[in-house]
C-alpha cells in the first residue's frame, strides 16, 4: 500500500479546519493547526509533510508570514493559500515569486484541491 500524501492546513477558524479534514482525509493524511505558530510546530514534529495550505487572514501571524517562516525551514515543500478573498496584488506577487504555487477561494472545491496536490507532487 502506498503511503498517503501528508498535508498541513493552517486556519484560525475551527469550522474551516474540520471541513478541510472531512473532505480530504480519505485520500490524504491531514494535519491541522489553528495558528501559524502551531503550524510551524507541527512541521517541525512531522518533517515528512508534503504540502501546506494556509488561510491568508489570521491573527498574530498571517498566511504569508507563516509560509515565509515555514519556507526558511522547509523550502522544498509545496505551499498554497486558501482565502475567502479575491486574488490581490499580494497573492499575485507570492505566486510570481514562487512563494506559493497557487491560491484557492473559500469555499473550496475538493476536486480543485486534489488536482493541485497531484500536480505539485508529480
Amino acid at each position: 500500500m502506498t503511503q498517503k500524501i501528508k498535508i498541513l492546513y493552517v486556519d484560525d477558524e475551527a469550522i474551516n479546519l474540520q471541513l478541510f479534514k472531512i473532505n480530504l482525509s480519505r485520500q490524504y493524511e491531514i494535519f491541522i493547526a489553528s495558528s501559524g505558530r502551531e503550524g510551524l510546530g507541527i512541521l517541525s514534529e512531522n518533517p515528512d509533510i508534503d504540502v501546506i495550505f494556509s488561510d491568508l487572514r489570521m491573527p498574530e501571524m498571517n498566511g504569508f508570514e507563516f509560509i515565509q517562516e515555514a519556507r526558511k525551514l522547509f523550502p522544498e515543500k509545496k505551499y498554497f493559500i486558501l482565502t475567502g478573498f479575491d486574488i490581490n496584488q499580494e497573492i499575485m506577487a507570492a505566486i510570481q515569486s514562487g512563494q506559493i504555487i497557487n491560491f484557492f477561494r473559500k469555499p473550496f472545491k475538493t476536486r480543485d484541491i486534489e488536482l493541485a496536490i497531484s500536480s505539485a507532487i508529480a
